[in-house]
């Protein structure tokens, strides 16, 4: 089994949405035909694909139905968390009803007893001293960190013993590894990878965290970053 990563998909399947991706830069032209082959060349269906957010451009969950249905058309099981401009996200049991290879993660986890690991998934959002906060972000920020430890108690209760895969959307320091709450509920549970979408262009990527961290590897997995092709983070031995 292998575990695969990418997000910000920014799908817009439905007939009366119209959100061409292309106008945002070469790395965004003909990003969902590139996807789907690039899926379909790497993932089987014993496979996880994480997608930690901006999954559609969609306002309404009946408007996102076009975009569910394309990624169930691809194999593996896929996680889904939230992003910033998933405005459709709502009524997670309905969400978890539709389809049995989509797991929409919210304030919760999903195990892989065989492989001894648990992923959870949270938005995130700017943290103090980043470009994007502001005083305006401080409520939503302390709501984001409780819904991350959500997810975290979730998965040290469900499997104590297992290793613990973060999503989030939003990156959650910068390059220097500031420390932010983010990061220190990340460290408290034993955190061992985190991915991250949201950041997009060569000036953007560099505002976020890669690499090892304080015992945490930090992976950047958006769409554009990664040329439309999932990113293998788990592979079984």
């Amino acid at each position: 089994m292998k575990i695969f990563a990418i997000a910000d998909l920014h799908l817009s399947f439905d007939e009366n949405i119209d959100k061409p991706m292309d106008k945002f830069g070469p790395g965004w032209e003909n990003h969902t035909e590139r996807l789907r082959e690039n899926w379909e060349k790497l993932v089987s269906d014993e496979d996880i694909v994480l997608i930690p957010g901006d999954i559609s451009w969609a306002l309404r969950i009946e408007e996102a139905i076009a975009d569910f249905d394309w990624i169930h058309s691809l194999p593996g099981t896929k996680l889904i968390s939230k992003g910033n401009h998933d405005l459709w996200w709502g009524r997670i049991n309905y969400l978890n009803s539709l389809y049995d290879d989509i797991i929409f993660l919210q304030n919760d986890c999903y195990v892989i007893e065989e492989e001894g690991l648990v992923i959870t998934a949270s938005r995130g959002w700017p943290y103090p001293g980043s470009d994007e906060y502001t005083d305006h972000d401080e409520k939503i920020y302390a709501r984001e960190l409780h819904r991350m430890r959500l997810g975290l108690e979730a998965a040290a209760s469900a499997a104590p013993d297992a290793e613990i895969i973060a999503c989030l959307h939003y990156p959650p320091t910068n390059p220097s590894g500031q420390e932010t709450g983010f990061t220190k509920m990340l460290e408290e549970y034993g955190v061992s990878k985190c991915i991250y979408g949201h950041l997009h262009g060569m000036p953007a990527y560099q505002t976020g965290i890669r690499g090892d961290l304080r015992g945490i590897e930090y992976m950047l997995v958006s769409l554009d970053y990664l040329g439309a092709v999932p990113k293998l983070i788990y592979e079984s031995e």
